[in-house]
């Protein structure tokens, strides 16, 4: 009987997921009958990397060919649906295990039934570890997130009832995700763990387990800041604050005042480190400029629809 199921979504992710996987084996502590793993490729040509998988793994892993590329959430999907453990594991092909973590997440969902998520402490390498755990619900007030955020990961206070954990490796109760719809599928990608942690939260209470002691390396999480990809975390959480019955135009005014507190902070540092926050601080503004706009275009599409 399979306790546990392994999802995996890859995109061209050749030169990551042979290792990712080779940890996964060398690190899992469960009988490895009860544990599958499924992984599921978005890419247009699935075939060399499979058959490299196949020739390493055999029936170890189970190999699916998505029908399209439909984006992060959709590609989980297929893979859970397939999944015959009641728990399920949503990792990263660019996520690394540098410890045993099955056994103790299964036995904390069979301990307690209500549990709905298990998470652990993110790393960018062996003693280096990610300024973000667990995050902030985006639908606090924009001055407050990132200061309390910031706060909490570092002294690793994780407060379950207003904070969602990293989306690169977390642990699931099926049934109750099923529940819950499993990832909307109209996110492609950015944004789905505020969107999880609030419907499962709206569901089944606040029942998520942050594990400060347990740690999962997420090997390319430490990128230069990106403007398209902050415009896309803007958009998922317009559509995500939207199912809440959050207008737009809170969502986008909220979120000026998150890129005020962080650009003043960006300042700061750069006073303390001299220019090494000046590519930050030039997206930063940009972002506050593209946010007052598409603020301004709401409000009139708002009053004359």
């Amino acid at each position: 009987m399979k306790r546990l199921s392994l999802i995996i979504v890859t995109y061209h992710s050749e030169h990551d997921i042979y290792d990712c996987l080779e940890s996964v084996w060398k690190h899992c502590d469960i009988p490895a009958d009860e544990l599958e793993v499924i992984v599921v490729d978005n890419s247009e040509q699935s075939e060399p990397m499979f058959t490299r998988l196949r020739e390493r793994y055999a029936e170890r892993v189970t190999l699916v060919y998505n029908t399209h590329n439909g984006g992060y959430g959709q590609g989980n999907n297929v893979g859970i649906r397939m999944a015959a453990a009641p728990v399920v594991l949503i990792m990263n092909p660019d996520v690394r295990l540098c410890e045993p973590l099955f056994k103790s997440a299964v036995e904390a969902f069979e301990r307690d039934h209500r549990l709905c998520m298990y998470g652990m402490r993110q790393m960018l390498a062996e003693g280096v570890r990610s300024p973000l755990s667990f995050d902030c619900s985006r639908r606090l007030n924009g001055y407050v997130i990132p200061v309390l955020s910031s706060l909490c990961n570092k002294v690793n206070l994780y407060i379950p009832s207003i904070m969602y954990l990293q989306g690169s490796c977390f642990f699931i109760r099926k049934e109750m995700f099923e529940q819950v719809g499993l990832f909307d599928e109209d996110i492609f990608m950015y944004g789905e763990e505020d969107d999880i942690h609030w419907r499962m939260k709206r569901a089944f209470g606040p029942h998520f387990s942050y594990q400060r002691r347990q740690h999962y390396l997420h090997l390319t999480l430490e990128r230069p800041m990106n403007l398209e990809t902050e415009k896309k975390m803007v958009a998922s959480t317009v559509r995500v604050n939207q199912k809440r019955g959050v207008p737009e135009c809170r969502t986008l005014r909220n979120y000026i005042r998150y890129y005020r507190v962080r650009l003043a902070s960006a300042k700061v540092k750069n006073l303390l480190k001299r220019n090494s926050q000046v590519q930050q601080i030039a997206i930063l503004r940009e972002m506050i400029q593209y946010l007052n706009t598409s603020l301004a275009t709401s409000a009139a599409n708002t009053q004359h629809p």
